[in-house]
């Protein structure tokens, strides 16, 4: 399977992961929540900080989607691997608060790396657009 179709379903399933995350976090936060790896559902007006997680992760969705749709191929990949801090910082979130380590790691780091993996994967694809279209074009003799 040519690289850029393997890059692009890797995407695509990153984008609808995501957006459905997303929204599990907006539409019901407090039955999303302990799948996060946290250790304890927030007081007082803490759970409306799991709305905001779940806005977060539909605007990262949104922006991986408009890249993808829009054929901006080198972007998504440095898009991608700039994403992955996130999902990096939520498993540093959980281990810092005592949360899950299995969560933490099996969730949010393995997320997190295959979505640098996908990201060096997509510059992998686009340099070798970049030098096939700059390489100089032959003389006839």
């Amino acid at each position: 399977m040519p690289l850029k179709k393997i890059n692009t379903v890797l995407v695509a399933a990153f984008v609808l992961f995501i957006l459905w995350f997303g929204m599990e976090f907006i539409l019901s936060p407090e039955s999303t929540a302990p799948s996060f790896g946290l250790p304890s559902w927030p007081s007082g007006d803490g759970g409306g900080f799991l709305i905001i997680k779940g806005i977060r992760d539909i605007v990262l969705g949104l922006v991986l989607a408009v890249l993808l749709l829009t054929g901006h191929r080198r972007a998504l990949g440095w898009v991608l691997l700039v994403e992955a801090l996130a999902a990096y910082g939520d498993m540093t979130t959980v281990l810092a608060h005592h949360g899950s380590v299995v969560t933490a790691l099996g969730v949010h780091g393995l997320t997190a790396t295959f979505m640098v993996v996908n990201g060096l994967l997509m510059m992998c694809e686009t340099r070798k657009a970049l030098a096939a279209a700059a390489a100089p074009a032959p003389h006839p003799a």
